[in-house]
């Protein structure tokens, strides 16, 4: 993925993000960031990038995400081919080691 947005605001909202300590304090914040539009496409990403790791087929995810196959792509490009992102949040919510 092509680097060019990191600036100083961009890398301020990532340290930003993780001074966040709970939940609770992550949510609110998000709230106040983004739309619930926003936060909805990010979740149903994740819940791809989920169902992609568990090897579910690109309609099975599109039916129960709601998303387009041509983002679940995107998703699973990001999966393959990324920068690990995914790759780590997953391997972490799973209790998984790195």
């Amino acid at each position: 993925m092509a680097k060019n947005y990191m600036d100083e605001r961009t890398e301020r909202l990532f340290q930003g993000i993780l001074t966040l300590k709970s939940v609770e304090e992550c949510r609110a914040f998000f709230e106040d960031l983004c739309t619930v539009k926003e936060i909805s496409e990010m979740s149903r990403r994740l819940a791809a990038a989920q169902m992609l790791d568990d090897n579910k087929i690109y309609t099975e995810i599109a039916e129960e995400t709601g998303l387009s196959t041509a983002t679940i792509s995107r998703v699973n490009r990001a999966l393959k081919y990324g920068s690990d992102g995914y790759v780590r949040v997953l391997a972490r919510l799973n209790g998984e080691e790195e």
